[in-house]
């Protein structure tokens, strides 16, 4: 094996080699540390997997684990490689008319690569692929003699509701990569999500940590549909691939016809000196420069659906409108109930998206939201457009739905609508975009409460007809923006069912959980900052009437984490609760700069279990001169002060509830942490 060609792009080091039969590989290493690679301790692991119908399976016990490892990649050989400004690109073939286009893109101030993958069928007969990855890179790790045994960890983040973005971290040995003695058998782990909820399970990241040289390799998929990733050990290397779901394990597969292209979602990837929570700051820069409005003040809002209840009525919103008039907020959120059918609960009637203006709305919809502007807030309003429930009109047009195998997928009290359809965009045009426009709102959240499953009747199979069905989607929130480029949209799956880039990058911002009122927001929401930006990340904080100053206190910095965003009882609070409300927003604008432009550093010991939270934890979140350091006690037992390094010659701003004795001393911020299930935030 030898190198076949390097790159530097920024401080990532790309090196691509070959072997004797022209097969090409591509490995990353931090700049500055080329010198510390070990020669000829590489496998060559070849730049893009693929399968196709028809070809041989793997062997080595492969065969119905996974599609990779088998001889349709081995065919592939390298053509050419050619690099444009920033973009390198690498031709392979087989000697059956297929292509495959490798193509890594960088920009500057990026400190990750984008990789995806372009199919071309040269040949004279339709190929179906059941695999064709976005990513494949091996060579980890380069820089220690043999299997590097006890070294090396692999991290993945885990997902379900109210529960988002748990670090799992095993060592390569627990997690069974360790190699065979013989190199004979594959030793695989694959991983992902089937469905259109992209975050069930895992999100799509992964990252493998070298402990003794101190580096660590990270990598992230942007796909809204299912998807899968592998990372696989034959000898002494690993190695990590990210891709859609294949036929085993999504049941995806795409007939390309020949003279046809196939191209995969994007991938980002990158390399750096650190642990898990430095390096994944590098591929948040991607999910920066992809923002819709990367240098927007971030907003405050207050949704209404923890004061209603579902009752959004007029009367009922002029109520908490003229409660919090004149409190910084700039959006007022109407939630889900504003729609519905005489005789039917609200939540059997999303789908048509017409107003009740019987009950709820008796001057109509629009008087409602001028009302809302009148006192001085931007109106916004929540629908769920990609379903429909049993009382809606929609739920029986069933040549509007999604069906799998002939009949329509139905999850009792939820049916889909079929976003590859024309007549299906036109509708949501007319209904969900219309409605925004004829009644001046200028904030969406689009939610979405169920998933589709394995996929969708479709002539290339089930896995791509959900494919194309969820880019439905996408193209949908990029035609809002198109026809209302003032509209702020929130990405809203029960909470954070689709934190993945693709879809963050057509939203303003995402709801991070359905977690409203319980221990573990300020949880969930730290461990987010590996996986999406804080700036996107919309954190609530339901305020009680019965709730302690201690208690909105830490509801409050609990925002500080992401984007604020309150709700609950603002009509019943005290002169002293407002007070404190009205210090936690301006400490939010104080601050906000640095939540959005920041990166975060990780601190603390939390427990195992998040719904009965012991321990404590900080988030260090620094600009080039400045840092946010917020901080939560939980129960149990917790250190009487902790000293955190941070950037920042002077305490600017403290926000408490106990009266912490705070201190700045040569870079080291000491905190006295007083009580269990405090908060405490400090700008410097």
């Amino acid at each position: 094996m030898k190198k076949y060609s390097e790159f530097l792009f920024g401080d990532i080091r790309l090196i691509y080699w070959t072997d004797d039969n022209d097969h090409i590989g591509l490995s990353l290493v931090p700049e500055g540390m080329e010198d510390k690679v070990k020669e000829g301790n590489y496998y060559l692991e070849p730049l893009v997997q693929l399968h196709a119908r028809g070809d041989h399976f793997a062997n080595g016990y492969g065969n119905g684990i996974t599609l990779s490892t088998t001889s349709a990649t081995d065919r592939m050989h390298l053509v050419c490689q050619e690099r444009e400004g920033n973009e390198v690109v690498t031709e392979l073939a087989d000697d059956t008319g297929r292509k495959a286009f490798h193509v890594i893109k960088w920009e500057e101030g990026l400190e990750a690569l984008v990789s995806y993958v372009r199919f071309e069928n040269a040949s004279d007969k339709p190929v179906i692929l059941d695999l064709l990855s976005s990513l494949n890179i091996g060579g980890i790790t380069p820089f220690t003699e043999g299997d590097a045994h006890d070294t090396l960890l692999l991290h993945r983040a885990c997902s379900f509701w109210s529960g988002e973005g748990r670090l799992k971290t095993e060592s390569i040995e627990e997690a069974m990569l360790e190699r065979s003695w013989t190199g004979h058998a594959h030793r695989i782990v694959k991983f992902g999500q089937v469905g259109s909820m992209p975050v069930r399970g895992y999100f799509p990241f992964a990252a493998i940590e070298d402990t003794k040289n101190n580096v660590t390799w990270a990598m992230q998929l942007a796909c809204p549909s299912s998807w899968q990733m592998e990372i696989r050990r034959r000898d002494d290397l690993i190695n990590m691939m990210a891709s859609l779901a294949d036929e085993d394990f999504g049941h995806w597969s795409k007939s390309v016809a020949p003279g046809e292209a196939f191209v995969t979602p994007e991938a980002y990837v990158t390399t750096g000196r650190g642990g898990v929570d430095s390096v994944s700051q590098r591929l948040l820069t991607v999910q920066r420069r992809n923002m819709p409005r990367p240098d927007a003040d971030l907003p405050v809002l207050f949704n209404e659906y923890c004061a209603t209840w579902g009752n959004p009525s007029h009367a009922n919103l002029e109520k908490v409108a003229s409660a919090i008039e004149g409190h910084g907020i700039d959006f007022l959120v109407i939630d889900a109930g504003w729609y519905g059918k005489e005789g039917a609960p609200w939540f059997n009637c999303g789908g048509d998206w017409i107003p009740e203006e019987k009950v709820l709305f008796p001057e109509g919809l629009k008087a409602t939201a001028d009302m809302i502007r009148s006192h001085g807030m931007i109106p916004g309003i929540w629908f769920e457009p990609e379903t429909c429930a049993a009382d809606a009109d929609i739920f029986k047009q069933e040549d509007m739905l999604l069906k799998r195998n002939g009949t329509v997928i139905d999850t009792d009290n939820r049916r889909f609508l079929d976003m590859r359809k024309k007549e299906v965009q036109d509708f949501l045009d007319e209904r969900v975009t219309g409605l925004l426009k004829r009644c001046g709102f200028g904030y969406t959240k689009i939610d979405y409460n169920d998933c589709i499953g394995t996929g969708c009747d479709d002539e290339d199979g089930l896995g791509e007809g959900l494919r194309r069905n969820m880019q439905g989607t996408l193209e949908f929130f990029r035609r809002m923006r198109r026809d209302m480029p003032e509209l702020w949209i929130e990405n809203c799956a029960s909470g954070g069912h689709r934190l993945e880039p693709s879809l963050m990058a057509v939203a303003d911002m995402a709801s991070f959980s359905d977690a409203h009122e319980c221990a573990e927001i300020p949880i969930i929401a730290a461990q987010l900052h590996r996986l999406i930006l804080p700036g996107q990340s919309q954190i609530w904080a339901v305020l009680r009437a019965k709730d302690s100053l201690r208690r909105i206190n830490y509801s409050l910095i609990n925002t500080f984490l992401g984007v604020m965003c309150l709700s609950g009882d603002v009509s019943e609070l005290s002169a002293d609760q407002w007070a404190k409300v009205d210090e936690g927003i301006a400490f939010f604008k104080d601050v906000r700069h640095i939540i959005r432009d920041g990166r975060s550093e990780f601190y603390g010991s939390v427990s195992a279990s998040w719904r009965h939270p012991e321990g404590w934890q900080a988030i260090c979140r620094s600009t080039q001169d400045e840092s946010l350091v917020v901080i939560h006690t939980f129960g149990g037992e917790h250190p009487d002060k902790v000293s955190i390094p941070v950037k920042g010659s002077a305490v600017k701003k403290i926000m408490c509830s106990e009266d912490n004795e705070v201190s700045l001393e040569n870079g080291m911020l000491t905190v006295a942490l007083k009580a269990e299930f405090e908060a405490i935030a400090v700008c410097l």
